[in-house]
């Protein structure tokens, strides 16, 4: 996913990727991050007590990774529905009502897989603490890291999900998928603070 050629397609001048596919990749950048602390603690004799639940925990994140991965496809996907209903003609009523029956309908879509991908990087964000707290002091930075990119990933997700719902008619539906984005910025955003500037202080000497 994160080559040249996927690179080269997000700084162009077509729709997807976007935001959502490239806050999935950044997500998914935070688990391989997160595997290779553990991974490096799991083959560390100095840390056999984790050995066990550093391999778990491994595991987890491999699939997270995956998911994440799947979500960015998903999302390119979700953009097609609504882009063409954004495309579709307005000029009588019934166009009209059309019009609107598809891109409400779109919206949800667009709406469900960017809030998969805020869940799944709290998740991440879970698994970045147990790194920072269990393993290898060698990779403490790697993990304040990983916990940095899982709350970026959060917060580019979040606003596919602010702009969406925007657009939705049923107010009740749009705050639902705000309150819900609103609520993970908050928690994980402040565990990630909390990880990355505990990360910072240690790493310079600071504790």
């Amino acid at each position: 996913m994160l080559t040249g050629g996927f690179l080269d397609e997000l700084a162009s001048a077509a729709p997807t990727p976007g935001g959502g596919g490239a806050s999935a990749c950044v997500g998914a950048l935070a688990a391989a991050l997160a595997s290779m602390v553990g991974n490096i603690t799991a083959n560390s004799k100095r840390y056999a007590a984790v050995h066990e639940e550093m391999r778990a925990a491994v595991g987890r994140l491999d699939a997270l990774r995956a998911d994440l991965l799947h979500l960015a496809e998903l999302d390119a996907a979700a953009f097609k529905p609504l882009s063409e209903a954004f495309k579709l003609p307005a000029d009588t009523p019934a166009q009209i009502a059309e019009k609107d029956l598809a891109l409400q309908s779109a919206l949800v879509g667009a709406c469900d897989v960017p809030l998969d991908m805020m869940r799944t990087c709290a998740s991440i964000l879970d698994e970045c603490a147990y790194m920072v707290r269990e393993g290898s002091r060698m990779a403490l930075s790697d993990a304040g890291a990983a916990a940095a990119f899982a709350k970026a990933a959060i917060q580019g997700a979040a606003l596919n999900i602010y702009i969406n719902a925007g657009w939705m008619t049923d107010q009740a539906l749009a705050v639902g998928y705000t309150s819900k984005a609103h609520q993970i910025i908050r928690e994980s955003g402040s565990l990630a603070d909390d990880l990355y500037e505990h990360v910072a202080a240690t790493v310079s000497g600071g504790e």
